[in-house]
């Protein structure tokens, strides 16, 4: 695992801020979206209509899904797999048609419903769609704790922090042998700024799933006010100086420079050429205003005599 820094905020396993939600459903990722009608107002089929030409009508799976929709208008799964190949096709806005129609259709569908809440989290309108999974939920609860889960990391992205805890209380209610459950609740508990709280799900995570990298990342975050725990975590999955480079990055990012250099000095005596630790040493630079100095020989310190004690020496 590497921490790359970006402008203000850290970049961890390949999300924002600084660990991540972990979802057992594919996410859905957005296009270009289609040009509008400007001259006057298209009605909902003629727009279908518009679109799916645009789509391509030579794909022979539209034809036959579309053929089959209108001999069948109540055969939901059609409905689902027409919407799906849409998708996968990079016609998000198409597919996201299809789920409200399917939805005003098939009121009382979760599948339905999940489908055009991540379509629409997809197309950056998370308001819309937690508002409108948190209503069907109300009316609809469902046994699979997917839905609470998709439920609270909408409700995570829009900075709904306890409504967001609650929904994740409700999907481990469902699912507590889950791990990722686990980190997701972790994840909410670490931005409401209670670190050992966070601790706990991430450790809960790691027992049902002890090669979850994810779960490991960022409990090494949650520790990072207990640094040598933090780092032997991160060691686990990485190597020293990555760990101590992802020791500085949560430095930096909460202004502790001097503690930050010295991490960044451990990490470059381990390896000069590590790519994390470099942009961290610029980063850092910039911050204090101090030059970047690489240390010219390696650093031996109790750790590094340590790990070379249990790892063995080197060749």
């Amino acid at each position: 695992m590497k921490i790359l820094i970006l402008p203000s905020v850290i970049a961890v396993a390949g999300l924002s801020v600084s660990c991540v939600h972990q979802v057992r459903t594919a996410d859905v990722y957005p296009t270009s979206p289609a040009h509008a009608e400007k001259t006057r107002p298209v009605p909902a089929f003629e727009r279908q209509v518009a679109n799916a030409r645009d789509a391509g009508e030579g794909d022979y799976i539209v034809r036959r899904l579309r053929q089959q929709m209108a001999a069948e208008p109540d055969n939901l799964g059609v409905r689902i797999e027409l919407i799906e190949h849409y998708t996968r096709s990079g016609y998000p806005e198409l597919a996201l048609e299809h789920s409200r129609l399917a939805a005003a259709r098939f009121p009382e569908s979760a599948a339905i419903q999940l489908s055009l809440a991540r379509l629409l989290r997809s197309l950056k309108m998370t308001g819309e769609a937690e508002k409108g999974l948190a209503a069907f939920l109300v009316n609809h609860p469902q046994p699979s704790p997917a839905y609470d889960s998709w439920l609270g990391i909408l409700r995570d992205q829009l900075g709904k922090w306890s409504e967001g805890e609650k929904s994740h209380r409700a999907a481990l209610a469902l699912g507590p042998d889950l791990d990722y459950l686990h980190n997701n609740l972790g994840y909410n508990l670490l931005m409401q700024k209670r670190p050992a709280e966070a601790a706990f799900e991430f450790k809960q995570a790691l027992k049902l799933k002890p090669d979850s990298e994810v779960a490991r990342n960022n409990l090494g975050i949650a520790l990072v006010e207990t640094p040598r725990e933090a780092l032997l975590h991160w060691q686990s999955i990485s190597d020293p100086a990555t760990a101590h480079s992802n020791m500085a990055a949560l430095l930096i990012e909460r202004g502790r420079y001097a503690e930050a250099r010295q991490e960044l000095d451990l990490a470059l005596g381990y390896n000069k050429a590590n790519a994390a630790a470099l942009s961290n040493l610029k980063l850092v630079s910039e911050l204090d205003g101090k030059p970047a100095v690489i240390p010219i020989k390696p650093v031996r310190t109790k750790w590094s005599k340590f790990t070379s004690a249990v790892l063995g020496p080197p060749f």
